[in-house]
């Protein structure tokens, strides 16, 4: 949808109170009611249907009803007394007519914040158009140019967005303009990093939901230029970002000739970020090594360059390359910075977070931890296994000890007569206390065991079904007791 701007300086205070009411009520509703609409506006005299004219007339928003389908593949038509019946139809789903917002409402609001903070007084013309985003020139009031990048996705051209990209981590439900949202700050984040970190960035001045604006850059994509003063030189520096950006923990995954401005001095300058993973990524190899392969394929085509005899690597790996030509994921060192972590870049888990903390405390400290040593709950669970293994061989010698008394205790018997009796009977007291006394020993042990087991858990208890006191006899009766024992050990 094109963008006019010409619209939004006839809008009024009114206008944009519903559309936002309408942007409000899309983050729970696909389609908004009106009714919603017009309790969130709260506009006097019932202004909020004639105001909603308006924005359908200007394509800010769109007017939906086609759950009325439902009725009319139930009952064929719909008669003038479904007015009357109304409110019970609607909960059924069989009528459900509303108002989203489209693209161009979603610009302005975008818009209005942006002017209304400051950023820039006017907007210019379309400078470039991509399969998830379009470029626009702004002016500030003081004159100074920006670009502003404005995100569709959903169009045609690009709708695998959720097998292509991570925007939806563990969500389900979603529609465009909340992953345009998503993916507007992911690439403000990634853009104000890099350029922290000294990376040639654009200068990331402001996001609002799914507009970016940055500097814009005196230069020309690299897949419109047509010769080079020094291509070799190029090449190399631009192989070099794909290097510094490994070994701060990103890969950009989609680093080509059309993501490369370069200006007349020949200075490189990377876009297009919201796709960039971490290091740690399952896929992490694959992304680096087709970023690497459009480099090399494309200055192999448009500047003659050879790879045969030149070879790339990091330096502080020392060499490890792949085909004596290319350089090497596996080679390179990735332990000059963090930016993974701290932007929380997709294929950068807890588990990684937390090897991480432990490096670097072990790095600060100065001490070496080796590799053997265990988590402190495992540490508690084996001291108990051990305490439990060695009263158990304890009982076992002293079972043994006891049958071999009552053994001497019953010869003596026979062939001693009335005091050998005596002293068996001693013996089997003996015996009777050492039993009381392993059955009271053992109780402790399973007593420290649930201890140890819990506190490895965190305090959580282990909760059985809800069915499990239920004893009906037969196999069911069996099982059950089978499951109660092994809960208890």
């Amino acid at each position: 949808m094109k963008l006019n701007v010409d619209v939004l300086r006839y809008l009024s205070k009114e206008d944009f109170r519903v559309l936002t009411a309408v942007e409000m009520g899309m983050r729970n509703h696909e389609i908004v009611p009106s009714e919603l609409v017009d309790r969130i506006a709260s506009l006097k005299h019932g202004g909020t249907y004639k105001v909603l004219k308006n924005l359908l007339k200007h394509k800010l928003v769109h007017h939906d009803s086609s759950k009325c389908e439902l009725f009319l593949q139930h009952f064929g038509t719909i008669p003038l007394s479904t007015i009357l019946f109304y409110p019970i139809l609607r909960p059924l789903g069989y009528i459900d007519d509303g108002f989203r917002l489209t693209y161009l409402g979603y610009d302005f609001l975008a818009i209005k914040t942006m002017v209304n903070r400051g950023v820039f007084a006017s907007v210019g013309r379309q400078i470039g158009v991509g399969k998830e985003s379009d470029i626009f020139e702004v002016a500030t009031e003081d004159g100074t140019i920006l670009a502003m990048k404005l995100h569709r996705l959903g169009r045609v051209s690009f709708r695998a967005v959720k097998s292509k990209r991570d925007y939806l981590r563990h969500r389900r439900s979603y529609n465009w303009l909340y992953l345009s949202r998503l993916a507007a700050l992911k690439e403000f984040a990634f853009m104000k990093a890099l350029e922290e970190h000294g990376f040639p960035v654009p200068n990331a001045i402001d996001c609002n939901r799914h507009c970016v604006i940055m500097s814009l850059i005196q230069g020309y994509p690299l897949v419109q230029v047509k010769e080079l003063q020094n291509p070799e030189a190029v090449f190399d520096r631009i192989i070099g970002l794909v290097i510094r950006l490994a070994e701060h923990g990103l890969i950009h995954c989609d680093f080509n000739e059309f993501n490369i401005m370069i200006d007349d001095d020949e200075k490189v300058t990377m876009i297009d970020f919201p796709q960039m993973v971490s290091v740690s990524h399952r896929n992490a190899q694959m992304y680096f090594d087709r970023d690497v392969e459009c480099i090399f394929k494309f200055f192999g085509k448009r500047f003659n360059l050879s790879f045969e005899e030149e070879s790339y690597n990091s330096d502080s790996v020392g060499g490890d390359v792949e085909d004596g030509s290319r350089p090497s994921f596996l080679s390179i060192n990735k332990s000059a910075g963090f930016l993974d972590r701290e932007l929380a870049a997709s294929g950068f888990t807890t588990k990684d977070q937390a090897d991480m903390d432990k490096f670097i405390e072990e790095d600060s400290a100065g001490v070496a931890v080796s590799d053997d040593e265990e988590d402190p709950s495992n540490s508690d669970e084996a001291i108990v296994r051990g305490t439990d293994a060695l009263h158990l061989v304890e009982q076992t010698e002293q079972v043994q000890e006891g049958d071999g008394q009552d053994e001497v205790n019953n010869r003596e018997s026979t062939e001693g007569g009335g005091s050998n009796e005596v002293e068996a009977q001693d013996g089997s007291d003996e015996s009777e206390a050492l039993d009381r006394n392993d059955d009271e020993l053992v109780k402790r042990l399973n007593k420290q065991r649930r201890r140890a087991v819990s506190a490895a858990r965190g305090g959580q208890k282990a909760f059985s079904s809800r069915n499990s006191y239920k004893d009906k006899g037969g196999r069911s009766s069996h099982n059950s007791k089978i499951q109660k024992q092994m809960c208890n050990w």
